[in-house]
């Protein structure tokens, strides 16, 4: 008995030296693609993962190979996390480690809009090929990849919302868990999302950012299309850089590869033969935003009727060549971001406001179908159509340059009061340097009061959206009160600060109703009463007595209601309350003493 005992705990022992000889023999052994097939690839090309399926993936990628890691990055919306991928490049030190290593990043975005798959699959063959040496692995940068930034739609899974799109079977939702479009978000950052995008984006820093997309408008031969980051608008060097050198060097080596591509068709329902605008990325969509700190960005937009096989291995071709180009130009670049700083120091000139330069039209050859109009079978008016045994080839003009339409001197400092605790919020997220004063001090600063906005009548992602705002500037004393929030204007997020502090830029935490109270007066008065306190204001201030009889002169409106003539003379008076209107946020011209 006893040495039957002892033989089965041999045997056992056996076996699990086996077992564990195997584990190792599975993390050693060379293996290949097929090992690691996605997906996508056993479906034919016919079907994308669920967001369970792609976060599966990547851990059996970061379990099986050193250079690839995996981290949980915050919780989003859907109460799932967010994920960051990141695969090691060559040169890059403690890539044994749990670490991100020392490499500058290219970070890629998927799923944003998740029946807009073709990046997620795409990615994931990607990352898979780099770490089995089956595609060139970079040596100088790293890459980030977002594996599905928009989770709940993704699991919001279905195969009817993408009217537009040919495949794959079935596909996440364009809204997130709250139903807010994620690429309307990254101003406002009314999702969990956008701060956990935040905190990957400003942990890596990236010189790069790819978001990738399906596109929609036209109908036209390419598969692939871009959408850089508008060049005059991100500006200086780097701008200069995305418009003559990544964007036609990219577009050379994929044509070599057999994959022509094209500026993003910024049309709808329309023929493009008759040229296009460049799409202007404002700072609400995700190039818009990471321009603000300096990273060259696009969107591959690949398009929508063509099958989804041949849009995920285009989306993946672009990838590889977009990487190979980076690694090249990463010196160049890390130099240029740099130098890109210096345009935006106190005292200088930002734009905030663009529009397009219709005298400076580039040329570009074009791939597309012709267009025609016939009867529509179901509204008996004539429709657009496409017809594609007609292919052509001609000359069409692109219109990618813009020129400041608004500008703004740049302050040393901005100073925002402790109430608005949101505003404050989404400025730490975005790592701006901000000291919280702990004594009063009185300032002089420029102070902004709202001349005039407009608002749309109907909702836009959660918000009822200001625009055309136009504001008065007036010279004042200013008190900042301890536990106010001083700013200054010089560092790395300087641009981002401009966006959202100035409320005449498009995207302003203004204009996205951040401060909307002090767009309602909150006294008022009683024309009855007023009507015989405004007779003795009037006697005791002719000066404004003779501007309020030319103004009756000039103004046959005002001259004509009675209600308008006693409210602006209420608003001459101590009577009016000096917060209507009245932007709480105020600028600082000069250095401020710290009295601390």
């Amino acid at each position: 008995m006893h040495h039957r005992h002892m033989n089965d705990r041999i045997l056992l022992l056996v076996c699990l030296i086996m077992i564990g000889i195997q584990g190792c023999q599975d993390k050693t052994t060379p293996k290949t693609a097929s090992d690691y097939q996605t997906y996508f690839e056993q479906t034919q090309g016919l079907e994308t993962p669920t967001y369970a399926q792609v976060i599966a993936y990547y851990q059996r990628l970061a379990d099986d190979f050193e250079t690839v890691k995996m981290y949980e990055m915050g919780t989003t919306d859907s109460g799932e996390p967010l994920h960051l991928v990141v695969f090691l490049g060559k040169n890059a030190l403690n890539n044994t480690h749990d670490q991100l290593g020392d490499l500058p990043f290219l970070l890629i975005n998927n799923g944003i809009h998740p029946g807009e798959s073709d990046g997620i699959d795409a990615s994931m063959m990607l990352l898979r090929d780099l770490a089995l040496g089956l595609t060139a692995a970079p040596e100088h940068i790293s890459i980030g990849v977002i594996p599905v930034y928009n989770i709940g739609g993704a699991l919001n899974r279905n195969s009817g919302t993408r009217t537009n799109q040919n495949g794959p079977e079935a596909y996440g939702f364009r809204g997130n868990a709250k139903n807010f479009d994620l690429n309307r978000d990254f101003v406002k950052s009314d999702t969990k999302n956008a701060i956990g995008f935040s905190e990957i984006f400003h942990k890596l820093s990236p010189y790069w950012f790819i978001d990738t997309h399906v596109s929609n408008g036209a109908d036209y031969q390419y598969t692939l299309t871009h959408l850089f980051t508008q060049h005059n608008k991100i500006g200086g060097a780097l701008g200069d850089y995305i418009d003559q050198s990544l964007m036609p060097d990219l577009e050379t080596r994929l044509a070599e590869k057999g994959w022509p591509i094209t500026p993003y068709v910024n049309v709808f329902n329309q023929s493009p033969e008759e040229g296009f605008t460049q799409f202007m990325d404002h700072p609400r969509y995700s190039t818009g935003y990471t321009a603000l700190f300096h990273t060259a960005g696009m969107m591959v937009e690949t398009h929508m009727l063509k099958p989804y096989k041949q849009r995920v291995m285009g989306t993946y071709a672009l990838l590889t060549e977009f990487i190979a180009l980076a690694d090249q130009q990463v010196d160049h670049v890390a130099r240029i971001r740099q130098e890109t700083t210096r345009r935006f120091s106190p005292g200088q000139s930002y734009t905030m406001d663009w529009t397009v330069d219709t005298t400076r039209a580039t040329k570009r050859s074009f791939l597309g179908y012709e267009a025609l109009k016939k009867p529509s079978e179901i509204t008996g008016f004539d429709r657009l159509f496409f017809d594609r045994d007609k292919p052509y080839e001609r000359t069409i003009e692109y219109r990618n340059s813009f020129r400041a339409q608004k500008e703004v001197v740049i302050p040393h400092y901005y100073i925002v009061p402790q109430a608005f605790d949101q505003v404050i919020k989404r400025l730490q997220a975005n790592g701006i340097e901000m000291t919280q004063w702990t004594t009063a001090q009185i300032v002089d600063a420029e102070v902004y009061f709202i001349n005039d906005y407009k608002t749309g009548p109907r909702p836009f992602e959660g918000h009822y959206l200001h625009s055309a705002t136009s504001v008065d500037t007036k010279q004042q004393l200013f008190t900042i009160r301890p536990g106010d929030w001083v700013i200054p204007v010089d560092q790395w997020g300087a641009r981002y600060l401009l966006e959202v502090l100035e409320p005449e830029a498009v995207d302003s935490f203004f204009n996205w109703n951040f401060f909307d109270t002090i767009l309602q007066q909150k006294e008022g008065f009683s024309p009855y009463v007023w009507e015989d306190l405004a007779k003795v204001f009037l006697a005791d201030h002719p000066a404004i007595k003779q501007d309020f009889l030319a103004k009756k002169t000039s103004d046959q409106g005002f001259a004509n209601n009675w209600y308008a003539q006693l409210d602006w003379l209420h608003k001459q008076s101590i009577h009016y309350e000096a917060a209507h209107l009245r932007y709480p946020v105020v600028r600082v011209m000069s250095q401020i003493s710290t009295g601390e």
